[in-house]
């Protein structure tokens, strides 16, 4: 049996490069990479999008970035649906959306109650993952990065762990097996981006076997 996943993120899921800022090759993105680790299992659907924030309107750029937006018609138009992975914030904690980690946990619980409620066609809601983006690091390439932005960075994790569960959803911290890059502060390297689909591989593996 193949199972169908779709992945729900930003720039890091994208696999923006912080040096050359254009995008890594497809097999170091870490969607491919947990393609790969999981064979020919499920397949995993990526839907990046840079600047993607949970539940935020940025009015500034022309592409819809508000994921609790655009969410609904990710599933419908991927169903049936397994599982689903989703990791954004980061662009939550930009200073002219709010920039506080508690508006990104609201938004996260909103995504994960659109995909548990969704009319599918048919069978059950699939399984959920929240992800925990990795948290910014200060750089001197970034003087404008606030401490307060890279302190609400690292407060997501904590209240997306407390959420996930509460909600009874599956869980991961990126953070805990990559760090972003000096370049920028906020985006990975090949080597990091790859490492989390390595990583999170074993815990969709337990999560997919676990749909009937």
């Amino acid at each position: 049996m193949t199972h169908n996943v779709l992945v729900v993120g930003d720039s890091l899921t994208w696999g923006a490069d912080p040096s050359t800022k254009r995008r890594h090759p497809p097999e170091q993105r870490w969607p491919d990479v947990l393609s790969t680790c999981l064979g020919g299992g499920a397949q995993v659907i990526t839907e990046a999008l840079c600047g993607r924030t949970t539940s935020m309107d940025d009015n500034a750029v022309i592409e819809e970035r508000n994921a609790a937006r655009s969410l609904p018609m990710l599933l419908a138009s991927h169903q049936p649906l397994d599982l689903v992975a989703i990791m954004l914030g980061t662009n939550d904690l930009k200073p002219h959306l709010g920039a506080h980690a508690f508006a990104a946990q609201a938004g996260m619980r909103r995504l994960v109650q659109l995909v548990q409620r969704h009319p599918y066609l048919y069978g059950s809601p699939p399984q959920v993952v929240i992800m925990a983006p990795p948290p910014r690091i200060a750089t001197p390439n970034r003087p404008d990065m606030s401490a307060f932005t890279i302190a609400q960075s690292r407060l997501l994790v904590s209240l997306y762990r407390e959420l996930a569960t509460e909600l009874r959803v599956g869980f991961f911290d990126a953070g805990a097996v990559c760090v972003p890059s000096e370049a920028d502060g906020v985006h990975l390297d090949a080597v990091q981006t790859a490492q989390i689909g390595r990583a999170i591989a074993p815990l969709i593996q337990d999560r997919l076997s676990k749909v009937v």
